[in-house]
């Protein structure tokens, strides 16, 4: 085990969940529901920003709100069960654990509702913040003493340079690595399996680095 005691920060949709089908099966909810045209398809290809902005794409300024209630209670039955976990997501977690560290899960979701995915698959990081983007994930990044924060969306990144942590990116999402990369991530992983080894990698080579010298 290593010395210090890493508190990692972890995105969660397209980060350590899938949540494409769950959301895509919410927006043709909400379509039944209001009889309101939604591009299901198109809309998970957007993930990441606060619900409010995809809304706006298919409902009049003045019904955002409304409609963001409505699809965060409709939100349970179409989508939890239906978002698989990204391949990585629980070793992911489990490394920074058996680090001796702390994992925490910042996510612009609705808290409850990103509550019901980690209950129901099984995943249990340390503490869990939602309703936090961009620049906003700063706020509890710093709280919990993140040094790294995870994420697959530019504005992960964001937020993990507004914060002062290593942004350590993942192309599961949207972004391309080489969007990533623009974005300023510290480093780009292709997925989660590869962040197992990174973690053992960068807490060696930060160990190394305070070992005391005998010249």
């Amino acid at each position: 085990m290593t010395s210090r005691a890493p508190v990692v920060g972890f995105d969660l949709d397209m980060t350590l969940i899938d949540s494409r089908p769950g959301i895509h099966a919410n927006y043709l909810a909400l379509a039944e529901r209001t009889g309101t045209h939604i591009d299901a398809g198109l809309a998970v290809t957007r993930l990441g920003p606060p619900l409010a902005e995809e809304l706006a794409h298919w409902f009049p300024a003045d019904r955002v709100p409304a409609m963001g209630d409505l699809f965060r209670e409709l939100y349970p039955l179409h989508a939890v069960a239906a978002s698989p976990e990204m391949t990585g997501a629980r070793e992911a977690i489990t490394a920074v654990q058996r680090a001796g560290g702390r994992a925490v899960v910042v996510t612009a979701k609705y808290e409850h509702n990103a509550r019901l995915h980690l209950d129901h698959l099984g995943l249990e990081p340390d503490e869990l913040v939602g309703g936090l983007w961009a620049e906003q994930k700063a706020r509890a990044l710093r709280e919990h003493g993140a040094g790294v924060y995870v994420g697959d969306h530019v504005g992960d990144v964001r937020g993990a340079r507004t914060a002062g942590a290593l942004s350590v990116a993942v192309a599961t999402g949207p972004c391309a690595a080489g969007e990533l990369h623009a974005a300023g991530a510290d480093v780009v992983l292709s997925d989660l399996t590869e962040f197992p080894a990174w973690l053992a990698s960068y807490l060696a080579a930060g160990d190394a680095a305070e070992e005391p010298s005998l010249a």
